[in-house]
């Protein structure tokens, strides 16, 4: 979460030398994470076949919805190859369904989906990352383009929002003992949904200031919600299947984001109606947001590290 709220502000610098560095930058970082990685005890292995033709029907499906999605904003809805993108992501989904239904050794087990925890795991990490990666995406847009902000500006306003969900990571796991981890998520996505509609509704000379600290109510979503969610849902899984688990947790997320950007900027493609898509863009993810809010009701769970499903 510190990672993708701190990238505004981080881009924003490395634009003043070059915004090409915003591609470098991720070098270092990975070689971190990999000196990192190999410090760390080994898991135990639980060896399997490569699920090839499951992996390229996942590819497949996931690539075909971004596309269709993207292009729907510049083609429209009815253009032959949105069509055809929907077309060949359903027609994937469904092949990929079949072959992890009837495989022998499926990448995802859909027996996972038997435990209530990891299908609101995986709802809720979908719908948190629309608004999570939504927010930045149409509000870097709408602060440089109709503002006439710099992207190191663009990058200081959302500095309070990154703060707000740094400052509160440390605390969480005790907040979790005292008040229980549903009431942490659902509070989170609680805030992010009133930080998303009050911006949405907000006119459009409002202060950058007052767009700044509404925008820390989204902030707090990231460590209310994420760290929660996923020990919930490791402690809802055998430890045999907590990496496959978690992998499809983490897809969810992504889907979640890459879908949002490319609707989002579907609907932010016209500047005759880039506030009314603005608006639109960030409506849709307090909807999926609250979604997530009342799904996530389904968890039952006491204090933090107690998970039932």
């Amino acid at each position: 979460m510190a990672a993708s709220t701190s990238g505004p502000v981080l881009g924003g610098l490395l634009s003043l030398v070059s915004w090409r560095l915003i591609f470098f930058v991720n070098v270092p970082a990975g070689a971190a994470a990999l000196v990192l990685l190999a410090r760390t005890v080994r898991a135990p292995r639980y060896l399997a076949p490569f699920d090839w033709a499951g992996q390229v029907a996942a590819v497949a499906a996931m690539g075909g919805l971004t596309y269709g999605a993207i292009e729907a904003g510049a083609d429209g809805i009815t253009a032959a190859p949105v069509l055809a993108a929907f077309a060949v992501a359903t027609a994937a989904l469904a092949v990929f369904t079949v072959l992890q239904a009837r495989g022998a050794h499926p990448m995802l087990p859909l027996s996972l989906f038997r435990y209530r925890t990891v299908s609101v795991a995986v709802a809720t990490g979908f719908a948190f990352m629309t608004g999570y990666y939504g927010l930045p995406f149409v509000m870097s847009l709408y602060l440089q383009e109709l503002r006439g902000l710099s992207a190191l500006g663009t990058g200081l306003v959302f500095l309070p929002m990154m703060l707000a969900g740094g400052v509160l990571t440390p605390f969480i796991a005790r907040l979790g003992e005292r008040l229980g981890s549903r009431i942490l998520i659902i509070a989170g996505l609680l805030a992010m949904t009133a930080g998303l509609t009050v911006i949405a509704l907000l006119p459009a000379p409002v202060p950058v200031p007052v767009l700044s600290a509404l925008m820390i109510l989204v902030g707090l979503g990231g460590p209310l919600v994420m760290p929660p969610v996923m020990a919930l849902l490791l402690e809802a899984v055998p430890a045999r299947r907590a990496g496959v688990a978690s992998g499809l947790f983490n897809t969810s997320r992504q889907v979640g984001g890459a879908l949002a950007v490319a609707l989002f900027g579907a609907l932010l493609a016209s500047r005759a109606t880039f506030l009314p898509g603005l608006h639109d863009s960030l409506l849709i993810a307090a909807a999926a947001v609250l979604g997530a809010a009342a799904v996530s009701l389904l968890l039952k769970t006491g204090r933090a590290g107690a998970s039932l499903h």
